[in-house]
């Protein structure tokens, strides 16, 4: 059967901690957590050695020492994995300029147009894997699909570093004996929710009429019984076309107070603020979106004076619409989106002024970046943190240059 689409999605194994292995051969086979304090940080990536005992991303650090003493802690070094993450999505583009990031180590492509040009869908691939395995010595793993939301549980079965094809007239049996936590936007409480409701499984869901699911579960209803038949319609849309850009993270652990949402929102920004950059584009808006543990969604919104692409920028206006926003619960995910977007080289008035210092500090520390690596720039602002705040190494590295994908 000929594929009506071909979405890849690509995702890096255990990124953080992979890049720690290949840089430092000491710990080729050894349980790493890359993560920051042991008292009051977060683990930010586990190996697959260490994930046996329990350890995940987003869990305390304290609590992961405990359940593996035993294991080698690695301080993140963001520049890294932005630098790794860059070599990975050149990869991309060369077989699709239809990408779509999800994080610094995740994304979608569309290769429908490049089958002619590069072979199946499969074949791709295996392609993209082998030069990411080749060209920066790290492990991927990928799910191909007609739609995106079975292309990311399939990369996610084929884990580590392994490929899953679902073909077009699979895909319903493919789902069917999956659990209903699979399906998108299905968390704990929901999924408790289902199975009192006797859904199990996929197949459950989809056995069910949509009114009835609607009756029970409001229009989230009608969202799962789609899902449950692959109806997924959403477009892979690379950034250039984007109405809006955005990174978000759904932490395994609710986090709890500024403190502990800061480095994720730091991170988001200048993810966003390098995807802004590579898409010639700058923003007027800047939203911040919060979901708490009872998954109340709120989200809070600023207009910026001039549009910017600077991810310091970014970060300084998501932290002020932090500060509007209750924390007396704790939070189970942050993002940060940059809205109503205006071409870089759009008309500017006619009176103002030359580049501003951030915008060359950005174009300067983007090419010494390119040329030299990400490691070989550190601004200023970022330079200056107590030892204690090294946790999250986006504070002191890279800074307002290019610094990662979406999340």
């Amino acid at each position: 059967m000929p594929w009506p689409k071909a979405i890849i999605h690509v995702d890096m194994d255990a990124f953080y901690a992979s890049v720690e292995q290949r840089d430092d051969p000491n710990l080729r086979g050894k349980p790493v957590i890359v993560g920051g304090h042991p008292r009051r940080g977060v683990v930010l990536a586990a190996s697959y050695e260490v994930r046996p005992f329990g350890v995940r991303s987003a869990m305390p650090m304290a609590r992961a020492v405990k359940l593996a003493p035993h294991a080698v802690v690695a301080r993140p070094r963001f520049a890294a994995y932005a630098d790794a993450s860059e070599q990975v999505f050149d990869i991309f583009e060369s077989f699709t300029p239809l990408v779509e990031p999800l994080s610094l180590d995740e994304a979608f492509l569309d290769v429908t147009g490049s089958l002619k040009l590069f072979g199946t869908p499969s074949q791709i691939a295996a392609r993209i894997r082998e030069r990411i395995a080749a060209e920066v010595r790290l492990p991927a793993s990928a799910g191909i699909a007609s739609v995106k939301f079975v292309a990311k549980i399939a990369s996610d079965l084929a884990k580590p570093n392994g490929q899953k094809e679902v073909p077009p007239e699979s895909t319903r049996d493919f789902l069917a004996p999956l659990p209903v936590a699979r399906l998108w936007g299905v968390g704990p409480k929901s999924e408790q929710t289902l199975k009192a409701l006797g859904l199990r499984t996929i197949a459950d869901v989809a056995a069910r009429e949509p009114k009835w699911l609607e009756r029970k579960l409001g229009v989230v209803g009608t969202h799962l019984w789609e899902l449950s038949h692959a109806i997924d319609p959403r477009e892979v849309v690379p950034d250039r076309g984007a109405k809006s850009i955005g990174a978000e993270d759904t932490f395994e652990e609710d986090q709890d107070g500024p403190e502990a949402l800061a480095p994720h929102i730091h991170s988001q920004a200048l993810r966003v603020g390098r995807r802004l950059r590579r898409a010639g584009v700058k923003a007027r808006v800047v939203q911040l979106k919060l979901k708490y543990s009872d998954f109340k969604l709120v989200t809070r919104r600023v207009t910026l004076k001039e549009p910017t692409d600077d991810g310091q920028a970014l970060y300084r206006a998501a932290m002020d619409q932090l500060g509007r926003a209750s924390l007396e619960r704790k939070v189970r995910l942050t993002g940060v989106s940059a809205q109503e977007l205006r071409s870089d080289g759009e008309q500017q008035c006619l009176f103002q002024a030359g580049p501003r210092r951030a915008e060359k500090l950005n174009s300067a520390l983007d090419k010494i970046a390119d040329r030299y690596g990400r490691g070989a720039v550190v601004t200023a602002d970022l330079a200056g943190d107590e030892p204690d705040d090294r946790d999250d190494e986006t504070r002191r590295k890279v800074g307002a240059s290019r610094a990662g994908g979406r999340g």
